[in-house]
């Protein structure tokens, strides 16, 4: 009853500096936007940069430093205070700041490209840039899901092969009934950072590898780590990987388009004249973040549901469907987790069932099965 309650009180701290950080960025940037500080801020680099992509970039640089120093407050609380105030993190300060810092340049080299083409198109086709742009974010996250596991997750944390043969043998009898090749089980090193356990299906094609963080293997059992493993599996079976980013490219079709619409009109309300007005795209980013506010708890829903298939794949391929429940327990214990958020806060903010309703549709199928 304690770790519940410490488990409910960790998790509304949480999702509360989420939620405050995201409002807080979002009246930043209307206020900012609205009272003509955007506008000024573009002028001032037209100062100083003739070229258009060069004042795009600095604009875009300025405003996101900004915003960045602004929030870091509330970036430290929720990803370092918070952490160890509940003991779930490895990390000193130290460590914590410089896998921030890794993560902003990394990002840096992913998403400068891909802003440079998003400008290019708003410069160039500014009546189909949204048709282009959902075009091209398709075929990125395809390679981007390609080469993550090898380029970029490497540079978080280090892997090496899982080398338990006798839960790689259980692991290749399982993804023989999947219908695919054992390629790559490895182990990574999660504990560098938290306590908490994870476990995944990365890639796509050649690429794709599952990965088992250290925290994972050296606090479950054999069975209970095959039935982690037997979840994973059911994705890759009901081709979860492929409908998440058709789902995705879908989601960006009807965002960018609806985004336009939205952006053209209200373009002279703010008296900008320029869709390709670097001062004018917060105003865009604005429009997009509603509505990816209002799209989010239909996908987080469409998640939750190829959770539960996953679920019931993994409780129907292993010998012992009671380790499917312990894992539940452990990841829920490890993790801090809510067991049982409140309905509203899970539809919202959850892209998994509860571990309450995990448990349960356990117990049912052991039932059923019995």
């Amino acid at each position: 009853m304690e770790r519940e309650k410490k488990a409910k009180r960790y998790e509304k701290i949480k999702l509360s500096l989420s939620i405050g950080e995201t409002a807080l960025t979002f009246i930043l940037l209307l206020v900012f936007v609205a009272f003509g500080y955007s506008a000024a801020l573009g002028q001032f680099v037209s100062q100083y940069w003739e070229n258009a992509y060069a004042r795009f970039f600095a604009y875009i640089f300025l405003l996101s430093a900004g915003l960045s120093l602004i929030t870091f407050p509330i970036d430290y609380i929720s990803g370092y205070w918070l952490e160890h105030r509940y003991d779930l993190s490895n990390q000193t300060f130290a460590s914590w700041l410089w896998e921030k810092t890794k993560g902003l340049l990394v990002g840096a080299v992913i998403f400068i490209p891909v802003m440079f083409i998003f400008y290019y198109l708003l410069r160039n086709f500014p009546q189909s840039w949204w048709l282009w742009l959902a075009i091209f974010m398709f075929i990125f996250s395809v390679v981007l899901g390609k080469i993550a596991p090898l380029i970029i997750f490497p540079l978080f944390y280090k892997f090496t092969p899982l080398e338990n043969e006798a839960l790689l043998q259980r692991m290749r009898k399982l993804a023989e009934k999947g219908g695919f090749s054992l390629d790559g089980v490895y182990r990574f090193d999660l504990s560098k950072t938290t306590k908490k356990a994870n476990a995944a299906f990365t890639g796509m094609g050649k690429t794709k590898r599952i990965i088992i963080g250290d925290t994972l293997l050296d606090n479950f059992s054999t069975d209970e780590i095959e039935a982690v493993f037997a979840h994973e599996v059911g994705h890759y079976v009901h081709k979860h990987i492929y409908m998440g980013i058709a789902v995705s490219t879908v989601t960006s079709f009807l965002s960018f388009y609806l985004a336009n619409l939205f952006y053209v009109k209200l373009l002279p309300l703010f008296s900008f004249n320029d869709i390709a007005d670097p001062a004018a795209l917060p105003l865009l980013f604005l429009i997009l973040s509603l509505i990816t506010l209002i799209i989010t708890p239909f996908s987080n829903a469409l998640s939750r549901r190829h959770e539960r298939q996953a679920d019931l794949y993994a409780l129907q391929n292993i010998d012992n469907p009671e380790s499917f429940k312990t894992s539940m327990i452990k990841l829920s214990e490890l993790n801090l987790s809510d067991s049982e958020p409140h309905p509203l806060v899970e539809f919202l903010f959850h892209s998994h069932p509860s571990i309450k309703k995990r448990v349960a549709f356990a117990e049912k199928f052991a039932a059923q099965r019995q």
